[in-house]
């Protein structure tokens, strides 16, 4: 029988991902106490403002120079797909929309034809530390869809299927895609996800000491990825494998013995676009004259213009979870 796994990489910063998928980065921070802007409660001395990727102290301020996390910049093309593991991000955008999501939950936005949004991690804690952990993937969309009108979908915490298995050894998170019945929350309406043979899932995999588990096929012809991140070794199909990134063979049943300690993976998979990707920085397309017009269109319109007094809005310490949808419709997290 074929070996199950195809090739395998290492997970450095931005983890290399496989049509219809772009690219994963798994953040982690551990992020000191709060101060009253929200932003970390110690000097910032010796740290490369504004492109601070470096990790000093265990955490990093990447664009942000008071509050960590990412100003406002555009995207066109493509959609990003954000899993909140613990913290908070405050997210808002050249529609007028906005939102505090974090503790389990997901946002996915559509870019389309072009948006504009930032994404700062407010550090709400003053009596504690602030820990985020999140991953953002970015996932592409066919050329029938480029230029789509921009759209974000909330998955709360409360909605995401968590499934036990294996008498609880087994632990699932079902963002996309199903297993066991579960069935998560639609994505937006636009995404590759959204085509009925798209065959796209996104799961959070824990795996309790020694657990087994077998992995059920997907469709043939489907990319699936497994992103081992957390552990000691892992069997795939009797294969031991350190942490790492592993292309599976998609349609046949895979089983994964953990061991002795705990492990926690991502499984990304979908059936290929298969269109060419010209892509440069936050701009996807399909072919180069297609990207220069994003540039244009970018210095011409500001895909909308920027509603909002500073570059990096935070929302106020006790804000909860919620969003404000670009014509006005509120969602509250679990409501």
């Amino acid at each position: 029988m074929p070996e199950p796994i195809l090739t395998a990489f290492a997970l450095d910063f931005a983890w290399p991902a496989f049509d219809p998928f772009l690219f994963c980065v798994h953040h982690e921070d551990h992020y000191p106490r709060g101060n009253d802007a929200l932003g970390p409660a110690a000097s910032l001395a010796g740290r490369q403002i504004g492109m601070d990727f470096e990790g000093k102290d265990g955490w990093r301020m990447y664009h942000g120079d008071v509050v960590p996390g990412f100003p406002r910049h555009p995207h066109r093309g493509f959609e990003t797909l954000t899993l909140a593991r613990r913290g908070f991000i405050d997210h808002s955008d050249s529609l007028g929309a906005t939102a505090r999501f974090g503790q389990g939950d997901a946002q996915w936005m559509t870019a389309g034809a072009g948006i504009v949004h930032c994404e700062m991690f407010p550090l709400v804690r003053p009596d504690a530390d602030n820990p985020v952990e999140l991953f953002q993937i970015w996932i592409n969309l066919p050329a029938k869809h480029k230029m789509v009108e921009p759209h974000f979908s909330m998955l709360w915490n409360e909605t995401i299927p968590r499934l036990e298995l294996e008498g609880g050894a087994v632990r699932l998170a079902v963002v996309a895609g199903t297993i066991e019945g579960a069935r998560p929350p639609a994505p937006p309406p636009k995404s590759w996800a959204s085509e009925p043979d798209s065959d796209v899932a996104v799961w959070t995999i824990a795996l309790a000491p020694g657990a087994r588990w077998v992995l059920p096929p997907a469709r043939p012809g489907t990319n699936r990825t497994l992103y081992f991140f957390c552990g000691e070794w892992l069997e795939v199909d009797e294969q031991r494998a350190p942490p790492c990134g592993m292309r599976l063979r998609p349609d046949r049943p895979i089983v994964l013995r953990n061991g002795p300690r705990e492990a926690e993976l991502l499984l990304l998979q979908g059936k290929p676009i298969g269109e060419p990707v010209a892509q440069r920085g936050p701009f996807v397309m399909n072919q180069a004259h297609e990207l220069q017009q994003a540039f244009v269109d970018y210095r011409r319109t500001q895909f909308g213009g920027w509603p909002w007094d500073r570059d990096d809005p935070v929302h106020p310490r006790e804000a909860g979870r919620f969003a404000v949808h670009a014509d006005g419709r509120r969602e509250d997290a679990g409501g």
